[in-house]
């Protein structure tokens, strides 16, 4: 397998993983907020099972091709393209000009770990 088709399935894999997280591990503030929170917590923590078995592969795929640095940048850069319109469309919060200036600071982030 390429280089380059490691770090094709290492992304999608990433982004996968991203999309379920937020969605299942977020909802219980929407729909269980009159649970106990330890029903959250066990949710949370399910979630979070399924997310790393998905998450620990995908980094050793893309390890092969990518640098540690590299690899986070990717996730957090996956984690807010997922994670804003999660929290506007699903969650009701309001779009503020903080999630642009977020983004412009990843790709500060994302520019100074690939440039090299």
């Amino acid at each position: 397998v390429t280089s380059r088709k490691r770090q094709i399935v290492a992304y999608f894999q990433m982004r996968f993983v991203r999309f379920s997280l937020n969605q299942h591990r977020y909802a219980h503030l929407k729909h269980l907020e009159d649970r106990y929170w330890l029903v959250a917590a066990v949710i949370s923590w399910g979630v979070a099972l399924f997310e790393y078995l998905l998450q620990v592969p995908a980094n050793r795929i893309g390890f092969g091709s990518l640098s540690l640095p590299q690899l986070k940048i990717i996730q957090e850069v996956i984690s807010l393209l997922v994670f804003v319109p999660f929290s506007v469309f699903y969650m009701g919060n309001p779009v503020k000009l903080d999630f642009a200036w977020a983004a412009l600071c990843l790709m500060g982030a994302v520019y100074f770990i690939f440039r090299g």
